[in-house]
């Protein structure tokens, strides 16, 4: 790969900028000759008032800014390979976009400045690599460059190692922000589309986490109607199966779950009642165990982490057992006492016990001590969910 050094005034490079408010990207610069965000490129996500201010401060301060690499695509043409989110944040100001606040806590637009202000921002120069090579050198450039800095994430690279029609089409549906499906989404799915995540999750969806080697198969497609119709479905059987929206569902594993569970049938208003049911439990410690528990036709306990006794109320409920078991004769595990064997009248130590609800849980027993009995660990343990 070969990499030229040049000198560019930002007003030749934000000449005819445009930026696309719907999608969140820069599109192009320099007349047009140079596309800001390419499709192997991350969205834009300096527009936090924090990092976008702090491009255009440095250079009001005359700070350099730090090197930018284009990628020549043509005799005429350029894209950038590295720095589209400085260049965005410098275009977005110039056009209006956002603004600044000076010393005295004022906002200041660009057209709002002194025209000196103005002409130092525009006449600033910038060192900028033009790149020449092959894509797949270009793009193991790319993300060599983009270690330092807010890196990349998996998704992100991704898109670079296998841009072309169909991760063009894929980010235009799940990258958008501006997406009225978002909001829907936001109530399953962990992250933010700027950072591709509704991307990278409807991927895992559809290709079983194996995402790479999906994207590789489908590069060339021209639509994304089955990655699409499988996220829908998963996204629409989730909302239909659960009525009530609850914190606790982002994130969940709603693939795997569509996968097990998705061809039995689910009455979603008695889904309902027992999940508030479980949401006012006191007991049930892990809120989002809930959803897979009830799933999976209230099997499995587990998965709601269930609160256990407190210390003291087993040193409570152990003291009183013994006390009465040596009073009587007869061992401290009631179920020892019952039978006929060695331990029929043997105290154990407290360490030689579980605490135990003689109501199980899952059959409305309190976690409390009116509840709890002492059993040694043998019989506790083949007691179960009886």
């Amino acid at each position: 790969m070969k990499a030229t050094l040049k000198e560019y005034k930002i007003k030749d490079i934000c000449k005819g900028f445009i930026y696309n408010e719907l999608e969140g990207k820069g599109l192009f610069g320099l007349s047009g000759a140079l596309t800001i965000q390419p499709e192997y490129q991350r969205n834009y996500i300096y527009a936090d008032g924090k990092k976008d201010v702090a491009v255009i401060d440095s250079l009001l301060r005359n700070y350099p800014i730090g090197l930018i690499y284009f990628n020549k695509v043509g005799e005429n043409n350029l894209e950038v390979l590295d720095g589209q989110q400085r260049i965005t944040s410098i275009g977005r100001y110039i056009t209006g976009k956002f603004a600044i606040k000076d010393k005295n806590g004022m906002p200041q637009n660009f057209d709002s400045l002194s025209p000196e202000k103005q002409k130092q921002i525009m006449e600033t120069i910038l060192l900028i690599y033009e790149c020449e090579g092959k894509e797949d050198e270009i793009k193991e450039w790319f993300k060599t460059i983009n270690i330092a800095g807010v890196p990349l994430n998996e998704q992100e690279l991704l898109n670079a190692i296998y841009s072309g029609e169909f991760v063009t089409l894929a980010k235009e549906e799940f990258s958008n922000s501006q997406n009225a499906n978002i909001q829907k989404w936001g109530a399953y799915i962990r992250g933010s589309a700027n950072r591709q995540e509704f991307l990278e999750k409807a991927l895992e969806w559809v290709s079983k986490k194996e995402i790479g080697d999906y994207m590789s198969k489908h590069r060339q497609d021209r639509n994304i109607n089955e990655l699409k119709n499988y996220f829908n479905s998963v996204i629409d059987w989730t909302s239909q199966t659960f009525i009530d929206v609850e914190k606790e569902m982002k994130g969940l594993a709603w693939g795997r779950l569509y996968e097990e569970y998705h061809k039995k049938g689910y009455n979603p208003k008695k889904i309902s009642e027992v999940v508030q049911k479980l949401y006012a439990d006191s007991c049930v410690e892990n809120k989002k165990g809930i959803f897979e528990y009830v799933l999976g036709e209230e099997q499995d306990t587990k998965l709601l982490t269930i609160r256990i006794f407190s210390e003291a109320v087993k040193n409570s409920v152990y003291a009183t057992q013994t006390t009465k078991s040596k009073e009587n004769g007869v061992s401290n595990c009631p179920h020892c006492a019952m039978g006929h064997d060695a331990n029929k009248d043997k105290i154990w130590r407290l360490d030689e016990m579980d605490a135990d609800h003689v109501s199980a849980w899952s059959k409305g027993g309190s976690t409390d001590i009116s509840n709890c009995e002492m059993l040694c660990k043998t019989h506790n343990r083949a007691k179960g969910n009886r």
